[in-house]
């Protein structure tokens, strides 16, 4: 048995896992019959360890994959196989964060899986992060690379998004030049590897919310 939950609702999550927990797990016999993986920490071995794991005194046994559009390319391969004929014994549980129609593991398994949207929010793009960054508002500008991260947007797609934004604005030269400066130095430092992708673009978003003319009202 599959299940897809998306969204970004934890506690309708949670209820929802709870409920399965209840349907399919002994009180007594939970916590060996029930494990949490995720998608950036886990890798193929222990998902197979996972799956092949026999139940323990219980007729179930519940896996839930946490931020499940993080899992690697053979990871997902791997699922999406098993799930076209899931053991009778195991209750799968995926949790992406957002529906994405260009997902391959999200269209795979959407035929084969009982599916729970949770309060979706949409993904933000690159305007709305530079329309932060031009209030100066570093706080929510950093929370939208976040999401624009973990929603699966490539570092140098959102650099990219960036150098546009700026080049359809009718900023002054100076502060245009200040900030393609700041721009290369931060694409320097990610093709080099000096700084890890997101750092070096949460770097330049700081550097960028700190400079220029006072904040505008939204």
């Amino acid at each position: 048995m599959v299940y897809l939950l998306i969204g970004q609702d934890v506690q309708a999550k949670e209820t929802f896992l709870n409920k399965l927990k209840r349907e399919f797990l002994s009180k007594e016999l939970q916590d060996f019959n029930f494990d949490t993986l995720y998608g950036k920490e886990t890798d193929l071995k222990k998902i197979q360890e996972r799956l092949l794991a026999i139940p323990l005194q219980n007729p179930k046994r519940l896996i839930i994959i946490k931020d499940a559009e993080s899992l690697g390319e053979d990871e997902r391969k791997f699922l999406l196989s098993y799930c076209k004929k899931p053991d009778k014994q195991l209750v799968v549980v995926f949790d992406f964060q957002h529906y994405d129609y260009k997902d391959a593991l999200i269209k795979g398994l959407s035929p084969l899986a009982k599916v729970l949207r949770c309060k979706e929010e949409p993904i933000p793009d690159t305007f709305v992060l530079n329309r932060q960054i031009e209030l100066r508002n570093a706080d929510s500008a950093l929370r939208i690379l976040d999401q624009l991260l973990r929603g699966g947007q490539a570092p140098e797609r959102i650099l990219g998004g960036l150098r546009y934004a700026w080049e359809k604005q009718s900023s002054n030269l100076q502060e245009a030049k200040k900030k393609l400066k700041l721009l290369l130095s931060c694409d320097i430092e990610m093709k080099t590897g000096r700084l890890k992708p997101a750092f070096a673009l949460e770097k330049l978003i700081i550097k960028l919310c700190g400079f220029g003319q006072p904040p505008r009202k939204p």
